[in-house]
C-alpha cells in the first residue's frame, strides 16, 4: 500500500516537471523584461525566433507602407485638404467672405434715380410722371405758373422792343438725350427792363411747345439767357415749314454722332439771322418746360415765325419725333402783347 502511494506521488512529480518543461518560455521572461529590452524596442526570446510575432509582422508592413507614402511625390491636392490646413484656411476664407460685398436680391430702383436720368416725353417717364420722379421735380406737378401755355387774349400794351446784342460767335453742339442743344460762347445778350441777360444756350422742340390762339407750329427754338443773379429769360422763336434756315443748317452740319458728345464747330453762328424781321412779342411769367420745371422764368414769344425747310425738320424728326411738353394751364396769368 505504501509502495503504491509512493509511485502515485512519483508519477505526479514527473508529470509536474514535464508540464513545467513544456510551459512557454515567455512567462519567466516577464520578470527579465526590464534588462532585456531598450526603452522603446521590444526584445523577443531567442527560443521563439523561428516563430515571428504576428504583431511584429503587422508593424513591419505598416512601416513599409508609411515609407512608401513618404517617398512618393507630394500631391498638392492632398496637402490642401490636410487636417492642419483646414483650421489654417478657415480664417482666410472668412476674411475673403467679409471682404467681398454680399450680393443682395435686386431691388426696384428708386424712382428719383431711374426717372431723373430717363425722363422723357412719353411712356412711364413722360410729362404726367415728372413731378413724382424727384423731390426737385415737384413743381412739374404742383406749380401754378408752368410753361408752355396757349397764348390767348394778351393785353396789348406799349412794350419796348427787346434789344438783341447778338454777334457771330463760336458754338458747340450736343445731343443731350432730350434735344439738340447749342452752347454759345459768351458775348451775346439781351436787355429787358434795365436788366442784362447773357445768352447761354439754345435748343429745339418738335412740334412747338407754345401755341398762339390754339395754333401749334412745326418747331420752336428756345434761346435761354441768364442774368448775374441766375434769373432766366427765354426767347421763343417759332419755326414753320418753308425755306431753309441758315443758322439751323449750320447746327445740323455739326450734329454729334453720339448722344452726350459735344462737338466744337469750326464755324461761327450769327444768331441775329435766327430772329424774325418783325420783333413784336408776347411776354408772361412761367417756368422751364423740362424738369425741374423751375418757375420765375421770364418768357418772350416772338409773334412772327421763321421758316425752316421740310428737310431740316426731317433731320431733327429722325432724332426726336416729338419732344414737346403738353400745354399747361394759364391759371389767370397776365399775358402782355406788344403793339
Amino acid at each position: 500500500m505504501r509502495t503504491r502511494s509512493f509511485l502515485v506521488a512519483l508519477v505526479a512529480l514527473v508529470t509536474h516537471l514535464a508540464a513545467a518543461a513544456d510551459a512557454p518560455a515567455s512567462e519567466p521572461q516577464a520578470e527579465a523584461k526590464p534588462e532585456a529590452r531598450p526603452a522603446k524596442a521590444e526584445a523577443r526570446p531567442p527560443a521563439r525566433a523561428e516563430l515571428p510575432d504576428p504583431m511584429d509582422r503587422l508593424r513591419e508592413r505598416l512601416a513599409e507602407k508609411l515609407g512608401a507614402t513618404k517617398a512618393a511625390p507630394a500631391n498638392p491636392n492632398v496637402l490642401r485638404v490636410a487636417a492642419r490646413a483646414e483650421p489654417e484656411s478657415a480664417p482666410a476664407v472668412a476674411a475673403a467672405k467679409a471682404a467681398v460685398p454680399k450680393q443682395r436680391p435686386a431691388a426696384a430702383p428708386r424712382p428719383e434715380h431711374t426717372h431723373a436720368a430717363h425722363w422723357s416725353y412719353e411712356g412711364e417717364g413722360g410729362p404726367a410722371s415728372w413731378g413724382a420722379m424727384k423731390p426737385e421735380f415737384a413743381k412739374c406737378a404742383s406749380g401754378t405758373r408752368q410753361s408752355p401755355i396757349d397764348i390767348r387774349e394778351g393785353i396789348k400794351v406799349q412794350l419796348d422792343l427787346v434789344p438783341f446784342d447778338y454777334k457771330p460767335s463760336a458754338f458747340r453742339v450736343i445731343d443731350n438725350g432730350h434735344t439738340v442743344q447749342v452752347n454759345v460762347a459768351p458775348g451775346n445778350s439781351i436787355e429787358v427792363m434795365g436788366r442784362r441777360y447773357e445768352l447761354v444756350q439754345f435748343h429745339f422742340h418738335r412740334p412747338s411747345e407754345e401755341r398762339i390762339d390754339g395754333r401749334q407750329f412745326d418747331m420752336v427754338v428756345h434761346l435761354v439767357h441768364k442774368d448775374p443773379e441766375g434769373r432766366l429769360a427765354v426767347v421763343a422763336v417759332l419755326l414753320e415749314r418753308g425755306s431753309a434756315q441758315p443758322v439751323v443748317q449750320k447746327v445740323w452740319n455739326n450734329l454729334p454722332l453720339e448722344k452726350g458728345e459735344e462737338v466744337p464747330a469750326r464755324d461761327t453762328l450769327d444768331l441775329g439771322a435766327l430772329l424774325p424781321p418783325e420783333r413784336g412779342y408776347f411776354t408772361y411769367m412761367g417756368s422751364l418746360t423740362t424738369p425741374p420745371c423751375s418757375e420765375g422764368v421770364l418768357w418772350m414769344v416772338m409773334k412772327q415765325p421763321v421758316t425752316i425747310s421740310p428737310e431740316q425738320i426731317g433731320i431733327f424728326a429722325r432724332l426726336y419725333p416729338m419732344n414737346a411738353r403738353p400745354i399747361q394751364s394759364a391759371a389767370g396769368r397776365l399775358i402782355k402783347e406788344s403793339n
